[in-house]
């Protein structure tokens, strides 16, 4: 069964509403990483900018961000990476008043009618998730071939034989396009590559081995010692797990680090605006982001992520966005922070991998 993109519908600008309104304001940054005052913060939705009569669509987006203009089009811009002079727009009204128009509603997702009294209406433990994995069945082999998948991954993975091996049959088998994760990550996947544990434990067995505390910092230190992960590899002949899958398929990684990392392994980013970017570099193109046990990642990526995307053949296409967790309270929080569009699915990510993977055909 194929999957169906919900069409996106344009705002009617030949409404008198919009040939009435005003340009939007461009008002110069006074100095490098500065705003103006009355800065327009961006949302995650289609935003549209008038000027010299005509709405402008800002092809990217980012949650609290700017929009620049180039003399030609909008880019939308970190205050970190605003020059002094950039024109930025300026307003807090998004109705049209001050040419600024926020089209929440562009993919016309239902909502369905229901009592106002009504039990199981959330999206908790107790939800049955079954229309989710058939939409996502659907929408990964989609999306394998039209879009660009990105998973943000927690080390939850890496601790179970079935989970890891799922999540590789994943990547080989065309699904993933790029992945976003800390040093954690990496390291227990090579660290059970290289000696069978994660964090010590035995990844089949959940044993305990002897001195198997030291297992996760003996990998970092030999992964060091090769120089890269690609290197690591390749020398110690390994030729299972998530990032070995990756190196064969060319699927890039991003990994940012963070103040408790042992090591880091050598790619990992220490600086956390770089991560930041080098993580905005794969999610400026992503149509599927999915994002599992991993709560300021996942928070972090959903701050970055639009519902939409402008294809290169000037097509506006919805970007779905998932949160799997066993914990409501993480799933729930990315709504919380911002990201509407997300889905929420709360389970075990381990079980998760592998119920995707079997029905995907993988397993």
């Amino acid at each position: 069964m194929s999957f169906d993109l919900r069409p996106y519908t344009a705002p009617d600008f030949s409404a008198d509403s919009f040939q009435q309104a005003p340009d939007a304001k461009l008002v110069p940054c006074p100095k490098d990483g500065v705003a103006p005052e009355g800065y327009h913060a961006m949302s995650i939705f289609p935003e549209y900018f008038k000027l010299n009569g005509q709405w402008h669509l800002a092809r990217e987006s980012r949650m609290d961000c700017v929009a620049v203009w180039d003399q030609e089009e909008f880019h939308i811009r970190e205050f970190r990476h605003l020059k002094a002079g950039d024109f930025v727009v300026v307003g807090r009204t998004e109705r049209g008043e001050e040419g600024i128009f926020l089209h929440h509603n562009g993919f016309q997702e239902q909502v369905p009618e229901r009592d106002r009294f009504a039990f199981r209406q959330g999206r908790s433990r107790e939800t049955a998730f079954s229309r989710d994995y058939k939409e996502l069945y659907e929408l990964l082999r989609h999306e394998r071939d039209h879009g660009k998948v990105v998973w943000v991954l927690g080390p939850a993975f890496t601790f179970d034989y079935n989970a890891r091996e799922a999540f590789s049959k994943l990547v080989l088998g065309g699904y993933v396009h790029a992945i976003l994760a800390g040093n954690a990550l990496a390291t227990h996947d090579l660290e059970a590559a290289y000696l069978g544990t994660a964090l010590g434990q035995d990844i089949s067995t959940q044993e305990s081995k002897p001195n198997g505390h030291y297992n996760h910092l003996d990998t970092i230190n030999r992964v060091r010692l090769h120089g890269s992960i690609p290197a690591f590899l390749k020398a110690e002949q390994i030729q299972n797990g998530i990032l070995y899958a990756c190196e064969q398929k060319g699927v890039p990684y991003v990994l940012a680090g963070s103040i408790r990392d042992d090591g880091p392994l050598p790619p990992v980013y220490s600086d956390v605006y770089q991560a930041q970017d080098a993580m905005r570099s794969q999610i400026h193109s992503a149509t599927t982001v999915i994002c599992l046990a991993t709560m300021l990642h996942t928070i972090a990526t959903g701050n970055m992520t639009p519902s939409y995307r402008v294809m290169p053949d000037g097509t506006v296409r919805q970007v779905y966005f998932y949160c799997v967790d066993i914990s409501e309270f993480a799933v729930n929080k990315l709504s919380d922070r911002g990201s509407l569009s997300a889905r929420g699915i709360v389970t075990n990510v381990q079980d998760f991998a592998v119920n995707l993977a079997k029905g995907l055909g993988l397993m």
